[in-house]
C-alpha cells in the first residue's frame, strides 16, 4: 500500500503546482488588463505636434527673362527688364537720365565686361503715346473703309518695341486711320485699264462687278468711260470695292 500511495501523493503535489501557476497566471493577467485598461481610461497629459510645411522652393523663371540677353550690356536691355526711377516733370523732348537697376534672376555687363546691377540710362523725356510711329507697333483692322471721304479711323491698342525707352505705360489706345490692304495692286488695275478697260477688265478686277457689265455692255461707254478710268485709277481715286489699299 505505501508502494502504491507514493505516485498517488506525487501526482497530487503535481496538480498542487500547477493549480498554483494557473492562479497566479490568471492574477497576473487580470493586474496586467487592469493596468491597459487604466491607461486607456485615462491616457494622461497628451502632446500635440505641429507639422509645419516646408515653404515650397520657386523653381519658376519670371516671364521677362525670355526676353533679357544674358550678359548683354545692361544699357542695351529692353524695358521689361529693367526698373528705373523715372521723372515725370523733366522737359519735353530734352535728353535725361534715369537711374535704373535689372529686375531679379537678369545678368548684364558694362563697357568693361563687368557684372552690374545699377546703371544709368539716357533717354529723350516724352511719353510713350508721343513717340514716333516707327517706335510702336498696333493692332490692325478690316472692318474699316480706307477710301472714304473724310479718311476713317479705328481704335487700335498700341505696343511700344522692346528696346525703346519712354514714359508711362508702355501700352496705350490710339485712333489711327484705317490703311489695311486686301492684296489689290495699282499697277495691275492701271495696266487692265489702260489694255482692257473697254471690256471693263480693271472694274471686274477690283471688284466692283455692276460697273464691269455696264463697261462690257456699252464698249467702255464708247470709249469715253474707258479714258476717265484710267485717269481715275491713275491717280487713286477709284480703289478695290472692299475700301482697301492698294498694295
Amino acid at each position: 500500500m505505501a508502494g502504491g500511495e507514493r505516485p498517488l501523493q506525487g501526482l497530487r503535489a503535481l496538480c498542487r503546482v500547477l493549480l498554483f501557476l494557473s492562479q497566479f497566471c490568471i492574477l497576473s493577467g487580470g493586474e496586467q488588463s487592469q493596468a491597459l485598461a487604466q491607461s486607456i481610461k485615462d491616457p494622461g497629459p497628451t502632446r500635440t505636434f505641429t507639422v509645419v510645411p516646408r515653404a515650397a522652393e520657386s523653381t519658376e523663371i519670371p516671364p521677362y527673362v525670355m526676353k533679357c540677353p544674358s550678359n548683354g550690356l545692361c544699357s542695351r536691355l529692353p524695358a521689361d527688364c529693367i526698373d528705373c526711377t523715372t521723372n515725370f516733370s523733366c522737359i519735353y523732348g530734352k535728353p535725361v537720365t534715369f537711374d535704373c537697376a535689372v529686375k531679379p534672376s537678369v545678368t548684364c555687363v558694362d563697357q568693361d565686361f563687368k557684372s552690374q546691377k545699377n546703371f544709368i540710362i539716357n533717354m529723350t523725356c516724352r511719353f510713350c503715346w508721343q513717340l514716333p510711329e516707327t517706335d510702336y507697333e498696333c493692332t490692325n483692322s478690316t472692318s474699316c473703309m480706307t477710301v472714304s471721304c473724310p479718311r476713317q479711323r479705328y481704335p487700335a491698342n498700341c505696343t511700344v518695341r522692346d528696346h525703346v525707352h519712354c514714359l508711362g505705360n508702355r501700352t496705350f489706345p490710339k485712333m489711327l486711320y484705317c490703311n489695311w490692304t486686301g492684296g489689290y495692286k495699282w499697277s495691275t488695275a492701271l495696266a487692265l485699264s489702260i489694255t482692257l478697260g473697254g471690256f471693263g477688265a480693271d472694274r471686274f478686277y477690283l471688284g466692283q462687278w455692276r460697273e464691269g457689265l455696264g463697261k462690257l455692255f456699252s464698249f467702255g461707254g464708247l470709249g469715253i468711260w474707258t479714258l476717265i478710268d484710267v485717269l481715275l485709277i491713275g491717280v487713286g481715286y477709284v480703289g478695290p470695292a472692299d475700301g482697301s489699299l492698294y498694295i
